[in-house]
């Protein structure tokens, strides 16, 4: 695969993940559980069935073979994906998809604190730009009422956080067959969940089918286009391009919603997307020149020792 193909799937990845807040938006009698219920049933055969063809039939072994770091990702992914539909159904698509932006900040920070891996000058610069920037928001949410949801969206980032450290814990390569244990723990859950709270499992056939579609034609493929892309495109870059999910997601809503963001949404999301970028550049070869030429080199400086690609948490 060459470098444009990888960044075309990437993009396009990106764009997919983008309508997941439109798709919620049109679900409505099912509850959280049902909607994480099907959403995950439908991500299974689709992860399945990839899985199935790049391991040319040999499914069980490919999952085997995430160990217990994948295991471990998988139930990270349990609290990403829960945490995400209950924000996008109680806060705004904007504070949402914002805050999910700060997944790779938080898996930065766990990153350090369990697996003492360094943590680079700008990095940190930008972690204490998107906390400037998650506390605008997230002080909005208090006013509006919103706070839940903003709660959750963090709780989410968190779980993408871990799921990002279990598997450069374990050295996975493959996060696929990790995110078809996610969907399949996601599943197993929320149906344990409905049956402890006496709610149905068969909510309103239209509600089902977005559901399952959302599973199916945006996580899932998302993410199957994101790993093929992601062999060939540098992780810095990723980051970047990983913003046009959060520049394109509530532009959908205003445009067949008219949902707005507020001001301090604004000005909070523009803080941290602005840290998001910082991180990227820093960890590109042309950023990480420019702190050699202003700072000299520093035991962490990527251009003096090889720095394993890290894993990005999958969005939603």
């Amino acid at each position: 695969m060459r470098y444009g193909q990888g960044v075309a799937l990437v993009l396009a990845a990106g764009c997919l993940w983008s309508l997941m807040g439109l798709g919620l938006r049109q679900i409505e009698e099912a509850s959280i559980w049902a909607i994480l219920f099907w959403r995950s049933l439908g991500m299974v055969p689709v992860l399945l069935g990839v899985i199935w063809w790049t391991s040319r039939g040999r499914v069980v072994a490919a999952v085997r073979a995430v160990g217990m770091a994948g295991t471990l990702g998988g139930l990270g992914l349990v609290v990403a994906f829960s945490g995400a539909i209950f924000a996008l159904q109680t806060t705004t698509v904007a504070n949402a998809v914002l805050l999910f932006a700060a997944s790779p900040f938080v898996a930065a920070l766990l990153g350090w604190a369990l697996l003492r891996e360094r943590v680079r000058p700008a990095t940190w610069a930008a972690i204490g730009l998107a906390a400037l920037g998650m506390y605008l928001m997230v002080r909005d949410g208090m006013s509006g009422g919103a706070i839940a949801g903003n709660i959750a969206a963090l709780l989410s980032a968190v779980g993408f956080g871990a799921y990002s450290v279990a598997l450069r814990w374990g050295r996975v390569g493959d996060m696929l067959p990790a995110a078809l244990l996610g969907a399949v723990f996601s599943t197993i859950t929320a149906g344990i969940v409905l049956l402890m709270q006496a709610e149905t499992l068969l909510p309103p056939l239209r509600d089902i089918g977005f559901a399952a579609a959302i599973g199916a034609g945006i996580v899932a493929l998302g993410m199957v286009l994101y790993t093929a892309g992601s062999k060939v495109v540098p992780a810095a870059e990723l980051t970047l391009l990983s913003l046009i999910e959060v520049i394109l997601a509530p532009i959908w809503v205003w445009l067949a919603l008219g949902e707005s963001a507020s001001r301090n949404t604004l000005i909070g999301g523009a803080v941290l997307v602005g840290g998001v970028i910082l991180n990227a550049v820093a960890g590109s070869p042309l950023g990480a020149r420019a702190i050699v030429w202003l700072w000299g080199p520093t035991d962490s400086d990527p251009t003096r020792q090889g720095v394993a690609k890290p894993s990005r948490p999958v969005d939603k």
